[in-house]
């Protein structure tokens, strides 16, 4: 049963609230965790990206308990099997008849971590796919629905590159978000090392599902919707529309990166207590949303390059 939608303010509040409860424990990493907050109430799956030590898991960790959701943790290695994630069959002897059946993996949660997912081997990250889009699993020739919700928050560490695979375009595309954690400032290092940053941000649950269906709700004025439009035509290289950036890239935005541009502006709008999305709020979230979508020539990244660079340049290019 789909629960009743909030009223802006009700959203803004609990947007709010959920933020100062993880914020309790995890010090720091105000922007990811906003970030991050926006993605959990579109229901989007998130790839988190900091060096080691920053608190990915803990974030993650803490974020499951503050949601009273089923929590889940993948730790990815190279000898990992795509039935170490899914399930797989168990041979069931019942009195003299043998059967197999289907055994859940730890994919079957609310808010799955899957830790250093680029230390999988390509066979074994491609079981996400159809985990992240469609929220099922295939097993034996059978689709066995995943739990609702359904939310996959990965990491990896942008330095070590030595046994990792890097994450194919497909699955890229797939994450809503791509967040980065910067290293903290002098007073939240303080506060870290001390060990004054444990609290405790429990109480009661906070229910993701009113938010959720509060987002769709959002107003979409038609200028708004072209101008997502225009920053998706221009990141195409070879399109009529395309900007003096694009020549740095050799795969644009997707559709599907134009449809999470638009939902984030609407969880971004929301969480300033307003009913209705404006520039500003598709700006604000450009860069998690765009980010990873986003290809470059290998002579634009020998060149130093980045795709937060290409994103910036295409918000300069294509202005309201």
């Amino acid at each position: 049963m789909t629960p009743p939608p909030l009223t802006p303010d009700q959203a803004a509040a609990v947007i709010a609230q959920l933020q100062e409860r993880v914020g309790r424990r995890v010090v720091g990493h105000r922007r990811a965790l906003f970030e991050l907050t926006l993605a959990l109430a579109c229901g989007g799956h998130c790839l988190i990206e900091g060096v080691p030590g920053l608190g990915k898991t803990l974030l993650v960790r803490t974020v499951a308990a503050t949601l009273g959701l089923v929590f889940a943790r993948i730790q990815c290695t190279p000898d990992l099997m795509p039935g170490d994630i899914t399930g797989t069959g168990l041979l069931i002897d019942e009195r003299g008849h043998e059967r197999f059946q289907f055994q859940p993996g730890p994919l079957f949660a609310n808010l799955v971590l899957v830790d250093e997912i680029n230390r999988a081997t390509p066979r074994t990250q491609s079981a996400l796919l159809e985990a992240m889009q469609e929220g099922q699993v295939t097993a034996m020739g059978e689709s066995h629905r995943l739990p609702s919700p359904f939310l996959l928050l990965a990491t990896q560490n942008p330095i070590e590159m030595e046994g990792t695979y890097p994450l194919p375009e497909a699955q890229l595309d797939r994450f809503f978000f791509k967040i980065h954690l910067r290293d903290p400032d002098e007073h939240d290092l303080k506060t870290i090392v001390t060990g004054s940053s444990i609290g405790d941000p429990l109480d009661e649950p906070i229910d993701l599902m009113p938010l959720a269906a509060t987002v769709d709700r959002v107003l979409v004025p038609g200028p708004i919707a072209e101008y997502a439009v225009r920053l998706v035509l221009a990141s195409r290289p070879n399109g009529a529309g395309a900007a003096s950036t694009a020549r740095a890239l050799r795969l644009g935005i997707s559709p599907r990166g134009g449809q999470c541009l638009v939902r984030a502006a609407r969880a971004a709008a929301l969480a300033r207590g307003r009913h209705q999305i404006d520039f500003a709020d598709v700006r604000e979230i450009a860069l998690p949303a765009l980010r990873h979508r986003l290809l470059l020539h290998l002579e634009a990244e020998m060149d130093g390059l980045t795709p937060d660079q290409v994103v910036t340049a295409l918000l300069e290019e294509v202005q309201p």
